[in-house]
């Protein structure tokens, strides 16, 4: 699916712009967390701003297209195709600048069971372009906390993609992992790289704390993000996250595979 005006008829088709199954009540509730400055919402980014929750709901507006209006309370969100495919078009020209240049790249994801095939894709990809995959903190241990408190997780990667999975009642080779908003695994994993003597990733591309965390630390990240993650367009606002891609994150995964190939088409890297 190389051609844009595919792409935008598949995005709303399948619900990852256009209307979208994130609710009103949803994204606005985060809104206000971020804006208290909750760490739940945060997610990694430490924000320089005063960050009100109209300033939020302002700046989401111009970056995903959800409703500026605040009277508007219930319902689904919505997401502007256009800006999407903007952003799709500044991801894949930075993929393609980092297989150009042959540079260490890290990738991870707290949505396993929804974008692991996509991360994947652009880490089979630019491995082929000769960039470095890199795994630090393979297999290392990590405290999380979850809704039924601090719990033991293992950081791991399948396909080149790092994500976490549960401590007990773990099964070797299962997939695809947990579903976490936490920064904290992107932290183990470049302290251990650093600790390694390196090689440090030159690009991080990833979702929630993963492109927030690293943000955060000052290494250049990327990646998707719904309506009512607004800490990532916080991290863009602020310069701290390098692209930002507004969609639904959470429909089927297979529907993330025409966005793989559409961003691997205009990186030149289609195999």
């Amino acid at each position: 699916m190389s051609s844009t005006a595919a792409l935008r008829a598949h995005l709303l088709r399948t619900g990852l712009a256009g209307t979208v199954r994130t609710s009103r009540e949803d994204s606005l509730r985060s809104y206000r967390l971020f804006a208290a400055r909750d760490p739940r919402v945060l997610i990694g980014i430490d924000p320089e701003g005063e960050w009100r929750q109209q300033d939020l709901l302002e700046l989401m507006a111009l970056r995903c297209g959800v409703s500026a209006d605040p009277a508007y309370t219930f319902g689904h969100d919505v997401i502007d195709p256009e800006l999407t495919l903007a952003a799709l078009d500044a991801f894949a020209d930075r993929l393609g600048l980092a297989a150009r240049r042959g540079e260490p790249v890290l990738l991870g994801t707290g949505h396993p069971h929804r974008l692991l095939g996509f991360y994947a894709t652009l880490a089979n990809a630019l491995s082929a372009a000769g960039c470095a995959v890199l795994t630090p903190a393979q297999g290392r241990c990590i405290d999380i906390t979850t809704r039924f408190g601090l719990r033991p997780h293992r950081l791991v990667y399948v396909r080149g993609v790092a994500l976490v999975r549960p401590c007990e009642g773990e099964r070797p080779g299962c997939e695809p992992g947990a579903h976490t908003h936490s920064p904290l695994p992107v932290r183990l994993a470049l302290a251990a790289a650093a600790d390694a003597g390196g090689p440090l990733p030159k690009l991080v591309i990833g979702d929630h704390g993963w492109v927030c965390g690293a943000g955060q630390l000052g290494f250049e990240a990327m990646g998707p993000a719904d309506t009512n993650d607004p800490a990532p367009f916080v991290g863009q606002a602020e310069g701290r996250v390098s692209v930002v891609v507004p969609l639904d994150d959470s429909v089927r995964s297979a529907y993330y595979r025409p966005l793989a190939r559409y961003v691997l088409n205009r990186a030149c890297l289609s195999q």
